[in-house]
């Protein structure tokens, strides 16, 4: 019995293995009637994978740092009066532009040009008492050669016309005093700029504490940002090898307020809290596109790469092996190319590793192995150059 079951056994195995072979020699009689396993043409491998190439650019790229500014007047100044008295007139308008030098407001001067009057009449009384003791003291001279004065009164005279001089001088000083504090009741601007907010009218009694106004600078203008501690040998080595450009743009899409600036400023220490560092540039603002107080979007350029090889940032791979993209080889085998990226901007990257000749794998590459066959897209199937082969053998059999 156990004999018999293992003799079934043995046959359904034989008929099984015969099976197998007569499927499989069927098979490859069809693959070979279609041009071989693999596709067609082929003798064996996977057909080409198509993909996507481009030619890597050579290009000066700029090294940039984005940050977020606010905009900051380089000067700014109160205006207090420096006495106390009541204003007599003001002589500007809220939000006027005014130059350096000009009238702003006046004050009640009566008092202090009465003070520089009575100053300048002692000061002409003091001369003219001065030059009364000058011809005494000559006359006192003359009398004394021929002696008919003593020598003590010459010198006393002497000592009388010295002291006059004395107080000739002290009161002119007295007098220019007075003229310095006249002069307060004139109110200047001590540069140009914009006025802002006036709250003071004519009538109105002010003293030193009293604000009457500030002026603000519009033009040039600075623009104050942060950066990170990180940046900071990058900034003050491009600062060392001379200007360094910065833009700063109030809004996407606003290209009338886009300007461009210099790198003025780097703070002498980092923010330890923070991990940044404070910078400031400033920027020629004739049209007065940026506005103190204002939040605008800085870019500085600390590097610039000349002639670097840019590729798309979309056919760069990272793996645990390292950072590389694909390129069609020889004989359209897919090669890796190991690459380091020295810069990304938008959809581009400046990479080493590449002389710059290869054809550059975009898409399509999550198919690819090292040494596989790839098709770049517009080019004609291997199956069509094939077939396209006997049709001009025909013609020239025919011909």
């Amino acid at each position: 019995m156990k004999k018999k079951n293992a003799g079934l056994i043995v046959g359904a195995v034989a008929l099984a293995v015969a099976g197998a072979w007569y499927l499989n020699k069927d098979e490859g009689a069809h693959a070979e009637a279609k041009g071989g396993p693999g596709g067609p043409g082929g003798k064996g491998g996977m057909p080409p994978v198509t993909v996507n190439v481009v030619a890597p650019q050579r290009q000066d790229v700029g090294v940039e740092l984005s940050a977020n500014g606010t905009v900051t007047p380089v000067r700014t100044v109160d205006l207090h009066p420096q006495t106390t008295a009541t204003i007599r007139q003001v002589h500007i308008r809220e939000g006027q532009f005014v130059k350096e030098g000009q009238l702003m407001f006046s004050l009640d001067d009566r008092a202090d040009r009465a003070n520089v009057a009575r100053a300048e009449a002692q000061v002409a009384q003091n001369r003219a008492t001065l030059a009364d003791l000058e011809r005494q003291y000559k006359r006192s001279q003359e009398l004394s050669a021929q002696g008919f004065l003593s020598r003590s009164a010459t010198d006393s005279l002497k000592s009388q016309v010295e002291a006059a001089r004395a107080l000739v001088q002290s009161n002119a000083a007295a007098a220019r005093a007075s003229q310095v504090s006249a002069s307060y009741t004139a109110i200047r601007a001590p540069m140009s700029g914009r006025v802002g907010a006036i709250d003071i009218h004519p009538g109105a009694l002010v003293q030193p504490s009293t604000s009457l106004t500030t002026i603000t600078q519009l033009d040039p203008i600075d623009v104050s940002f942060t950066l990170p501690e990180s940046a900071l040998g990058s900034v003050l080595a491009a600062q060392r090898a001379g200007k360094v450009a910065v833009q700063a743009s109030t809004g996407a899409g606003d290209a009338a307020a886009a300007l461009t600036g210099e790198l003025k400023f780097v703070d002498n220490a980092v923010d330890p809290a923070a991990g940044t560092i404070r910078v400031k540039a400033q920027f020629a603002n004739p049209q007065s596109a940026l506005w103190p107080g204002q939040y605008v979007s800085t870019r500085i350029t600390v590097q610039t790469i000349r002639d670097a090889v840019v590729i798309p940032q979309s056919a760069i791979i990272t793996a645990t092996n390292g950072t590389f993209v694909y390129v069609v080889g020889e004989g359209n085998e897919a090669r890796q190319v190991k690459v380091a990226r020295l810069h990304g901007f938008g959809e581009y990257a400046a990479v080493t590793g590449l002389q710059g000749s290869e054809k550059v794998i975009t898409e399509g590459k999550q198919n690819l192995r090292p040494g596989g066959k790839v098709r770049p897209a517009g080019a004609p199937a291997a199956g069509a150059r094939a077939q396209g082969a006997p049709a001009s053998a025909q013609k020239g059999d025919k011909a």
